[in-house]
């Protein structure tokens, strides 16, 4: 029963890193032609930023998140480690 002791925290945290560096490897993975899989993708989120503007302060809302292969790939891999920690 040592899952429930782990923090729900580092989960995400390691889940998180399995997007980034995922998604990082599958951008360049893009540039390799036997390898152009691993960055097939969609974009989720606002396309232009939500602006609020208070006449004193002007705020700016975007937020945009680029899923392709490997970013599922490791965040597969972020949790199987997790498990195994």
């Amino acid at each position: 029963m040592a899952t429930r002791d782990k923090n729900i925290w580092i989960l995400i945290v390691f889940i998180l890193s399995g997007l980034v560096i995922g998604g990082l490897l599958g951008e360049l993975a893009s540039k390799v032609d036997f390898l152009w899989w691993l960055s097939y993708g969609q974009d989720f989120g606002l396309s232009s930023p939500v602006v609020l503007d208070l006449n004193i302060i002007k705020l700016t809302f975007g937020l945009q998140l680029k899923i392709n292969i490997a970013s599922i790939i490791g965040m597969a891999i972020a949790i199987f480690i997790y498990r195994k920690v």
